[in-house]
């Protein structure tokens, strides 16, 4: 997540269609020696918090040789930062958008003998880690929702404010459409969708409208589906709390991309991989999201031992230190700058190290398990 500045990446110019316009316009956009669209020029797209994950996240970077993961990375804003500032710093860069892998090479390209960028959901590091023979890592770093890239995009399907195809994938190359969902659900796993993944209040009423609507004619299109909505939702409520499409948008894109899902397996997999001391920061925008990440990361800052025992039994000791109390909230001088950083929540842990219970001490960093 982040905002974008004005600017172009170097490169050839072309055309291509404005979108769902009903017309001949075409825009012009600089194209990437990778083929894709390169928009956005080094230093332009601002990550949300940057220097507050790099303080969080300094004492597992500063390590000789450290292993840093980018679960999401995106326009590779916070990718970029790490491996300037931490010259020996190794990154492993994960993403399962493939146009925001295709930007991040480019931008990162002056890295190329220090970074590991795969095309994979966050939930596949255990894969990824094998695969690249590395058996832990030393920091880590979720950011969690859509990418800037995905929500500017129009043609992507995520903006409730463009007219786009009703796609909503992470990843192009696979997985049902939120065209799909839309035209083929059952009603009532349709109003489940709406209730549970964007707690909207007239989920009924919003479904009811789409069923009437898809009897007639495929709902094939954005702006479409949020005029739908809107019409559904009594006029009262409409005028509160921004954009009315804006929480159904939210469903449909979580049971498009399975993110809770994917999300509940991947925190354990992240803690799992972290060398001792090692720290993670996770940043999630929507009450969903957080809950997920809180129940994973205070289950294992809490002693699962008997409460009356005077000494903690080996193997029921807290594992990890919470370096935030609850979730951390921008300041208005971050939104200021960044407006998609207004409802950020941030966490972060500390592994706790091994050192005083197997009486050895801990490596200086992840890769040196291996040495």
């Amino acid at each position: 997540m982040g905002i974008w500045r004005y600017g172009w990446a170097a490169g050839p110019v072309r055309k291509r269609p404005a979108g769902n316009t009903g017309n001949n316009r075409v825009r012009r956009e600089r194209v990437g020696f990778m083929g894709v669209v390169m928009g956005e020029p080094r230093g332009a797209h601002v990550p949300v918090l940057l220097e507050r994950c790099l303080e969080l996240l300094d004492p597992a970077l500063v390590r000789p040789g450290a292993v840093h993961v980018d679960f999401t990375l995106g326009l590779g804003g916070h990718a970029e930062a790490v491996l300037e500032r931490y010259p020996e710093a190794v990154l492993i860069g994960l993403d399962r958008d493939t146009e925001a892998l295709a930007h991040s090479r480019h931008r990162l390209s002056r890295f190329a003998e220090r970074i590991h960028l795969v095309h994979a959901v966050y939930h596949e590091l255990p894969r990824v880690l094998t695969e690249l023979r590395i058996p832990a890592i030393d920091s880590g770093l979720f950011d969690l929702g859509v990418s800037s890239l995905q929500l500017d995009e129009a043609d992507r399907g995520f903006a409730y404010a463009q007219d786009a195809p009703l796609d909503m994938r992470m990843d192009q190359s696979q997985g049902i459409t939120a065209e799909e969902v839309v035209n083929s659900y059952e009603p009532g796993e349709l109003v489940r969708i709406l209730r549970q993944y964007g707690e909207e209040k007239f989920a009924t009423r919003v479904v009811s409208s789409i069923v009437k609507e898809r009897a007639k004619a495929r709902i094939v299109s954005t702006s479409k589906l949020a005029d739908l909505i809107k019409e559904a939702i009594p006029a009262a409520a409409r005028r509160t709390g921004g954009n009315p499409a804006k929480r159904s948008f939210q469903a449909l894109r979580i049971e498009v991309n399975g993110e809770l899902a994917v999300l509940e397996s991947a925190v354990p997999a992240a803690l799992d991989a972290l060398s001792p001391g090692g720290r993670l920061v996770v940043m999630s925008y929507q009450s969903l999201e957080d809950r997920i990440v809180k129940r994973a990361l205070t289950a294992r800052s809490r002693s699962t031992g008997p409460i009356d025992l005077p000494v903690e039994l080996p193997g029921t000791g807290p594992t990890l230190r919470l370096l935030t109390r609850g979730s951390e909230l921008p300041s208005e001088a971050e939104v200021a700058e960044n407006p998609r950083a207004a409802s950020v929540k941030l966490r972060a842990v500390e592994r706790i190290s091994e050192q005083g219970v197997t009486g050895k001490q801990a490596p200086r960093s992840a890769r040196e398990r291996t040495r």
